[in-house]
């Protein structure tokens, strides 16, 4: 299994040299460089296979494997309905703050464009906005106590 996660490893870092080489060499007078396509698809195509071999393998311990719930129990309809509803409110809260957040990170950097000294007055706002999600993290918390 470790082999293919070399393989993973030497498609992404095949990636990265292609992409830092494209970056750093100038286009020659318009001269299309043929061998980066292939390149590109050759290390893709390698991640890609290893990536689907390692899932394989990977399912096929998990299938293999001795059943966790054997060891621990049963799960209660009750209290999966229970686990559900201690995620919603950090779900809710983290989708509200994200909604918050680009709006207000949007308008920030645009105020700071043109005063850079209300900086600290911008960055309470996005706290505040990220304030949501903790306080849907802390009912979570608060909620799972009760379970």
């Amino acid at each position: 299994m470790y082999w293919l996660i070399g393989l993973m490893s030497a498609g992404i870092f095949g990636l990265i040299l292609t992409g830092i080489y494209m970056e750093l060499q100038p286009d020659l007078g318009g001269t299309p460089r043929r061998w980066h396509k292939p390149a590109i698809g050759i290390n893709l195509t390698l991640f890609a296979t290893a990536q689907g071999a390692l899932l394989l393998m990977g399912a096929q311990e998990v299938m293999a494997a001795i059943p966790a719930t054997a060891a621990s129990g049963e799960i209660s309809i009750g209290l999966g309905l229970g686990i559900i509803g201690v995620g919603i409110p950090t779900a809710l809260s983290t989708i509200a703050a994200g909604i918050a957040v680009g709006p207000i990170g949007a308008a920030s950097l645009a105020v700071l464009a043109e005063k850079p000294e209300i900086f600290g007055r911008t960055l309470i706002y996005l706290g505040l906005a990220e304030g949501i999600a903790i306080y849907g993290l802390v009912m979570s918390i608060l909620l799972l106590d009760k379970i």
